[in-house]
């Protein structure tokens, strides 16, 4: 049982004079592979951390929704027959997952719970799908309901995109989702098909959080959307999913040099996240951290999401000793980068790294060694 587990159990009990019904978590993320390519119907290779939103909860007799964050030391409490957007807070995320729930017909029950997480906000984890997934798991659990990984998963998406208003793709619900133990997945966002892929033996997957953030809202996320649509519009096709190698190569000429690099990303994005599927079967660590390497590249270059303190992670990592590659993941502007090391390894890595960032940057980092986990889940009950 984790420590965070515990910690929300206690603090129902305390709060409540009772034990929890039900005790839920959903992870959060972080993409080994494949970056702005889920909402262009592409490949990606996330995997569930060990880092997650936990919630302990009972049901209530009423349609209320009760929550109590221990991180922000503040309750929150909405109708679910009176759902309204209000400001921009946690709740939005917990109110928008209903209101999907409810306009897809589910028949919502209230409840009541104890809410905490140790997914760093803002760093590219995947904070807001891991607090999405576990709202999701929280109402299934309280009404009985089965649990459709998928289909919860484009429910977390439409809650962020049309209550939260961030036009995100379906990789981080759907891995917060659907994660398997000691595995990464790789996730068709077009089909949500997936395919579990094992880390390459001997290897360790570290976080290299720059502590710097960004708000994907205020970025330019929707702009790069915006940019790869045009792209998909230009060659005819409702993605860039669709466009060849090929293809590219034959029509560049037309497109102007901005959309052009984006639409480069993407398409050789998608290559590479398919070779280090191979990669990763074939334990093939050596090939998978040059595609990872190749990925910040083309990031930093092409689809301009990278930011100084990424790209300093980033070559900074892939000098050290027992690195495969590294890479910025996540949205971009800030947040984290990702490093494959030989798991021997991964402590002096880690300790070197803090070292070596703290002195070209004169900023602290924080370094997690992750460790590929199960999606969202109802741990026990009652």
């Amino acid at each position: 049982m984790s420590d965070l587990s515990v910690r929300v159990t206690q603090a129902f009990q305390e709060r409540f004079a009772a034990p929890p019904t039900f005790v839920v978590q959903a992870p959060g993320r972080v993409n080994l592979i494949g970056e702005h390519t889920d909402y262009n119907d592409g490949f990606v290779l996330p995997m569930a951390i060990n880092r997650a939103v936990w919630i302990a909860l009972q049901p209530r007799a009423d349609r209320e929704v009760h929550i109590h964050s221990l991180d922000f030391a503040e309750t929150a409490v909405f109708a679910l027959d009176q759902l309204l957007k209000e400001t921009d807070h946690w709740i939005e995320y917990v109110k928008g997952v209903a209101w999907a729930l409810q306009a897809d017909g589910f028949q919502l029950q209230g409840w009541e719970g104890v809410m905490a997480a140790n997914i760093p906000q803002g760093a590219g984890l995947s904070s807001s799908a891991a607090l999405e997934m576990a709202t999701a798991r929280a109402f299934t659990a309280v009404t009985g309901q089965l649990w459709d990984a998928p289909r919860m998963a484009l429910l977390g998406q439409k809650a962020e995109n049309a209550w939260v208003g961030v036009n995100c793709g379906i990789m981080d619900q759907m891995i917060s989702a659907a994660g398997q133990a000691g595995h990464a997945l790789l996730i068709d966002c077009r089909t949500l098909n997936t395919k579990p892929a094992p880390l390459p033996p001997g290897t360790a997957v570290i976080v290299l959080d720059t502590n710097t953030r960004r708000g994907l809202v205020d970025s330019a996320y929707n702009e790069r959307r915006a940019q790869c649509e045009e792209a998909a519009k230009f060659f005819g096709v409702p993605s860039l999913r669709d466009v060849s190698i090929t293809d590219f190569l034959a029509s560049e000429d037309g497109l102007t040099p901005l959309i052009h690099r984006r639409a480069r990303h993407v398409i050789t994005e998608n290559i590479r996240v398919l070779n280090a599927i191979s990669a990763m079967q074939n334990g093939d660590p050596h090939l998978l951290g040059t595609l990872m390497n190749e990925s910040h590249v083309s990031l930093r270059d092409d689809f301009a999401v990278s930011s100084h303190e990424l790209n300093v992670m980033a070559e900074l990592a892939q000098a050290q000793p027992g690195c495969y590659g590294a890479r910025m993941t996540g949205g971009g502007f800030g947040g984290c980068a990702v490093a494959l090391v030989a798991a021997e390894t991964a402590v002096t890595f880690a300790q070197a790294m803090t070292q070596a960032y703290q002195q070209a940057t004169d900023l602290t980092p924080v370094v997690y060694l992750c460790q590929p986990s199960a999606g969202a889940s109802v741990i026990s009950t009652l």
